[in-house]
């Protein structure tokens, strides 16, 4: 796999590391750990960006990277009525940020950045979700699959929580995890070309 590899993803998500499968990207996975408390008048989108690049400085920073490959790092937000909601304390809070998405339109707002020897770059992708209006049975069954336990705003798009998605208007890969189409862009001024249609369809 290293041998193969294109990048290396800062992060332990196995959905991000699936979506840049999907578009035939093999990365080496380096999770790392930073502060994620967000700044005294930071704004959401200022926040994002900042956890983005912090991850891929600090993978950056952690390794070896003799094959002189680019670092990923992403991070999601999910926002609503002006507050973050990050990843859920437990179970019950995660029952809370539910019942505060319930019928409601909300921002989910997923930042991407690269670093290099001799770049950093980033882009974001902020897509609109409304959820249908969920009753205490829905939420407590959903909370109880486990699902909820390590989402941003307590939900899985991919997942069982599909059924709660009304309407969307941006990126479906946004809202999971890593806004494909912004990862291409940055990928390409970094000198790589996702999908090479030809070289996978041969047999």
């Amino acid at each position: 796999m290293t041998a193969s590899a294109q990048i290396i993803l800062a992060s332990a998500s196995p959905r991000r590391r699936e979506l840049l499968e999907q578009i035939g990207i093999t990365a080496i996975v380096q999770s790392v750990d930073i502060d994620e408390s967000m700044r005294p008048g930071e704004s959401v989108k200022a926040y994002v960006q900042r956890l983005a690049m912090e991850k891929a400085e600090r993978g950056f920073e952690m390794i070896n990277n003799i094959q002189k490959l680019p670092v990923l790092g992403s991070d999601t937000i999910v926002e609503i009525d002006g507050m973050v909601l990050g990843k859920p304390q437990n179970r019950q809070h995660a029952k809370e940020m539910l019942q505060q998405l319930s019928g409601k339109k909300h921002a989910v707002h997923t930042s991407v950045a690269i670093v290099t020897e001799d770049k950093k770059i980033i882009d974001t992708s902020s897509s609109q979700v409304l959820f249908n209006k969920l009753d205490e049975q829905e939420i407590d069954s959903y909370v109880a699959t486990g699902e909820a336990d390590d989402k941003a705003g307590s939900y899985a798009i991919q997942g069982f929580a599909a059924q709660f998605v009304e309407n969307i208007n941006g990126s479906f890969s946004g809202v999971m995890g890593l806004p494909l189409f912004e990862t291409v862009q940055l990928l390409k001024r970094c000198g790589i070309k996702p999908l090479n249609i030809n070289k996978k369809n041969k047999k």
